[in-house]
């Protein structure tokens, strides 16, 4: 699946977007094994309260199941302007 991170966790993490193979049967568990990965996605999602998920483009939670999802997005919350 591909997983897109934008602002500050985009920063953090190096790269804007990301294919990855994973196990994960929500988006809960997926952080978890991207925390895994190095400390650079630990430290992205050190605090994911100051984070919002889209599974598919629709904005979810962190148990949000991820059977058949082709893309999960990290991002800050939005502020109005």
């Amino acid at each position: 699946m591909d997983v897109m991170y934008f602002a500050w966790v985009r920063e953090r993490i190096g790269l804007p977007r990301e294919t990855v193979e994973t196990t994960a049967t929500t988006v809960a568990e997926l952080v978890e094994e991207l925390k895994a990965r190095e400390e650079r996605y630990a430290m992205a999602f050190s605090d994911i309260s100051a984070l919002r998920v889209a599974v598919d483009q629709e904005l979810t939670d962190f148990d949000a199941p991820l059977a058949r999802a082709r893309e999960v997005a990290f991002f800050p919350p939005m502020t109005g302007g």
